[in-house]
């Protein structure tokens, strides 16, 4: 009878585990979103073969777009090495051993067309459908980003209380097994672009910043389905590590980089309980567009905004908490430190005599 009751206790524990597991897994995989199968993985490359109609049903493919692959089925926990997802990146196309015999079928087709604006080569009265559903397949070639996989949280006695981690690696690989491929949409890009650890921070944390929606192609159409999808930032992030910004003229980077000096700059005044950090920022504006205000880049209540003005961001901002140095004096900026040198004083005359003879020196060694 005790046997029994242990083995059912036993049971609904392992049904609870399976259950958790398959909840926060499926918030990265959606069915509806499937596109093709992984034929050939590595460490860092994945090899994918899409149908044109699993592609046109979840709004295309667009390059530089995030994919997830996954072995992982709904009677499995999280201690089966299947319950993974990986997170891959679309690079480019990739050819499939059929591509040469796909290419003539495909040159004699549109010969049979030719001169006919009304007739395209894979209509259904030129091509017969079986050829149509095997040319309809094509390679796609995606980098292996990372792995997202499931682990007890720290500190809990509860064995089916369960946190998502990700690691920015393929731990290991089966090269005769099948991976599903999805798009992720919606809510599980939104989980994908804004990740944290869960020792870091929850999910609403204050401190995050919105910077932005995912964009993947300068055509950004509306069917695509990741037209809404907003990415924010962890400020603390960026502490002590070394970030690009790149992007096309016009498309933010200046704006996006006040966001990002504002939000460090904030971190002085602590929230809820936190402790303040002081963190110095040192920018390099020979343009000027920080530290004066840029009109094209105002906000929606039409006030135009500088760096320099960053500390009127809190109630307890101190204007001492930003010096601006220039060349020439700005009409909006009075407290700008001017950088020039004046030969009539001393001090300065004696400074500028050392450096032209420094000058000369090298020019003398030079020679």
């Amino acid at each position: 009878m005790l046997t029994n009751i242990a083995q059912r206790i036993e049971q609904d524990q392992q049904q609870a585990l399976q259950s958790v597991t398959a909840s926060l897994l499926g918030q990265l995989v959606q069915t509806n979103q499937y596109v093709g199968e992984v034929y050939s993985i590595s460490y860092e490359t994945a090899l994918l073969q899409i149908h044109d109609f699993h592609r046109e049903r979840v709004g295309g493919i667009p390059s530089l777009s995030f994919l997830v692959a996954t072995r992982f089925r709904a009677n499995q926990t999280f201690e089966d090495e299947e319950a993974s997802v990986l997170l891959l990146r679309v690079m480019d196309a990739a050819a499939l051993p059929t591509d040469a015999e796909a290419e003539r079928v495909r040159v004699e087709s549109a010969r049979r067309v030719s001169g006919e604006p009304d007739s395209h080569w894979d209509g259904s009265q030129i091509m017969d459908a079986h050829t149509h559903q095997l040319l309809s397949f094509a390679g796609v070639r995606a980098r292996v980003i990372g792995t997202f996989y499931l682990d007890q949280r720290p500190g809990s006695t509860q064995s089916d209380d369960l946190v998502m981690r990700f690691g920015c690696d393929l731990s290991n690989y089966y090269p005769n097994r099948g991976l599903k491929v999805y798009k992720p949409n919606g809510d599980a890009l939104r989980l994908i672009v804004n990740y944290l650890e869960p020792e870091r921070s929850t999910q609403g944390s204050p401190r995050r910043v919105p910077l932005g929606t995912v964009r993947y192609a300068s055509t950004n159409r509306s069917f695509q389905g990741v037209n809404d999808v907003p990415v924010e930032l962890l400020p603390e992030d960026l502490l002590g590590q070394k970030s690009a910004l790149f992007g096309m003229t016009r498309t933010g980077k200046s704006n996006t980089t006040k966001i990002i000096l504002q939000s460090v700059f904030e971190l002085r005044y602590p929230r809820q309980g936190e402790a303040a950090q002081r963190i110095g920022q040192i920018v390099f504006d020979p343009n000027g567009e920080y530290a004066n205000e840029n009109v094209q880049d105002e906000d929606s209540q039409a006030n135009p905004a500088a760096i320099k003005n960053v500390w009127q961001v809190n109630p307890q901002g101190n204007s001492a908490d930003v010096v601006t140095y220039g060349i020439t004096p700005h009409p909006l900026d009075p407290n700008r430190r001017l950088m020039r040198l004046n030969f009539f004083e001393d001090v300065t005359c004696k400074l500028a005599k050392r450096l032209l003879m420094l000058c000369f020196q090298r020019k003398i060694q030079n020679i």
